[in-house]
């Protein structure tokens, strides 16, 4: 019953008399009422409630009635009332009978406490009745959706190991290392030259790891101001300062959590951060800014970076302790003039992947200007060779690619584009085609015009060409007696 001791008797019982008008109205004009009691047991509905019964299992009343609500209404938000003290004034209920729009009003006796709920079914079809509402609720629901799935499908890694192409013997060892990183929870670092396939790796890693269904979450040090470090790592309490975020904002250890922390450009981290970097991996809790709450995580990271960490460390610009913190697992990413054997093979899966993503034919690049590419130091290792590769796609009227094309692309670029054959004379079989020739003979003629640009390019230096190789002197000697040499490349060094 309703009372207000601050009402006149009058007064009283006008309100007393408009509750009990309010609750007949209800009882009448809604398509169902129920009552729960303080222990969430339905204790009374209504002749239109008992319809659903059927719908819901119940055969009698007294099934229904008597019995803790969670049990013979599902989905019901009463316990929340009872719990609250606070309404749910328009909510939609669906379960076994239907989908409903429903009311919860919380009832108090004279103390104000709560004693029970009073249910309201007010439309039973709200998918005619209330359809603007249903659709917008829909819209809403399937946008969430999306952007759940958008979001998850940026946290998944893009690569694996099938994708790190090598057969080489450096390749299969850095493929190796990695996977057996994958199954430790110990930080990894990754160290080479830009453009080696650092970031590659990390992924693959996390894939091949046990948390590759967990987010895989990057930072790149370079990408952010050290401003804003802090906050990228830690999060941002809500208002922590003036123009933040009023809900907040997670840090990246937050959306990593259960999963890996990629560092990228691990060496261009301020200091500043660097001790608070090392305290969080070492505490394994972070402290967003503006807030005095300890949050725990539990990721697994990966670092990278083409910088010398050790001389950093010597240099006082890299912190020694979470130099040893990160370097746990070690893995040295080869330089592509490391890897020559693998060069085919990169050029191969380059030239799908840049016309799989423009939508052309694939490029064919001849011996002459597949020699011509093995011969380049690339000091942007893979990511130099996709840059000429999409050059040439883009430049050439065909997909056939000769070697004086890759030669004015290079020369366009600044690399030394070396002539493959003043340097070598090798026997020329013009009466037949180099699709019809025995395959070990073309093998030969590439690898001895590849030696011929590398005498060329160290100007018959055999030290620094088998260098540039990736093979032994010894091996370039070998091969040098089944040459014809031309006169300046002759003499040994």
């Amino acid at each position: 019953m309703i009372r207000d001791d601050r009402l006149p008797r009058d007064a009283q019982s006008i309100l007393e008399l408009a509750a009990r008008s309010m609750f007949d109205l209800f009882a009448n004009a809604s398509e169902g009422m129920m009552l729960v009691d303080r222990n969430a047991r339905v204790v009374w509905i209504n002749d239109q409630y008992r319809r659903f019964l059927p719908a819901l299992g119940f055969e009698r009343e007294e099934d229904f009635v008597g019995h803790p609500v969670s049990s013979v209404v599902q989905n019901t938000q009463m316990h929340q009332v009872l719990a609250t003290g606070k309404p749910i004034l328009i909510d939609l209920l669906t379960n076994k009978a239907g989908t409903f729009v429903v009311s919860r009003i919380p009832l108090r006796d004279d103390a104000g406490e709560v004693i029970g709920v009073l249910g309201i079914v007010l439309f039973d079809h709200p998918e005619t009745t209330l359809q603007p509402l249903i659709s917008k609720f829909a819209r809403l629901e399937q946008d969430l959706s999306d952007a759940r799935r958008e979001l998850a499908s940026q946290r998944r890694t893009k690569y694996t190991f099938a994708s790190f192409v090598g057969s080489s013997a450096a390749a299969l060892e850095v493929k190796r290392q990695a996977r057996r990183a994958a199954q430790s929870a110990s930080p990894v670092l990754l160290l080479g030259e830009t453009g080696t396939g650092k970031e590659l790796l990390a992924h693959a890693i996390h894939a091949a790891s046990p948390r590759a269904g967990r987010p895989f979450v990057s930072v790149n040090m370079a990408a952010v101001p050290d401003t804003l470090l802090e906050a990228e790592f830690f999060g941002v309490a809500p208002g922590a300062y003036t123009g933040a975020d009023k809900k907040g904002r997670d840090g990246k250890f937050k959306l990593a959590d259960g999963g890996t922390l990629f560092l990228d450009e691990l060496g261009d981290m301020p200091m500043s951060v660097q001790v608070k970097l090392l305290r969080a991996l070492q505490e394994g809790e972070i402290e967003p800014l503006g807030s005095n709450k300890l949050v725990h995580f539990d990721v697994r990271v990966v670092a990278a970076t083409s910088r010398d960490l050790q001389q950093m460390v010597r240099d006082g610009s890299f912190r020694e302790d979470l130099y040893y913190r990160l370097n746990v697992l070690p893995i040295r990413v080869p330089p592509l003039r490391e890897r020559r054997d693998d060069i085919a093979l990169l050029i191969e899966a380059l030239c799908e992947d840049i016309a799989a993503r423009g939508g052309g034919a694939q490029l064919e690049l001849n011996p002459d200007a597949q020699a011509l590419l093995a011969s380049q130091a690339w000091r942007g290792n893979i990511r130099e060779l996709r840059n000429v590769l999409e050059q040439l796609a883009l430049r050439s009227d065909t997909h056939h690619i000769a070697g004086s094309q890759v030669g004015v692309v290079l020369q366009e670029a600044g690399l030394p584009a070396l002539a493959p054959a003043a340097a070598l004379r090798v026997p020329q079989r013009a009466a037949v085609t180099d699709a019809l020739r025995p395959l070990p003979e073309q093998i030969a003629e590439l690898e001895h015009r590849a030696i011929a640009q590398a005498l060329a390019h160290t100007g018959g230096n055999r030290t620094a060409a088998a260098r540039l190789l990736g093979i032994s002197r010894a091996s370039l000697y070998d091969r040098l007696t089944t040459m014809d040499l031309a006169p300046e490349f002759q003499t040994t060094d």
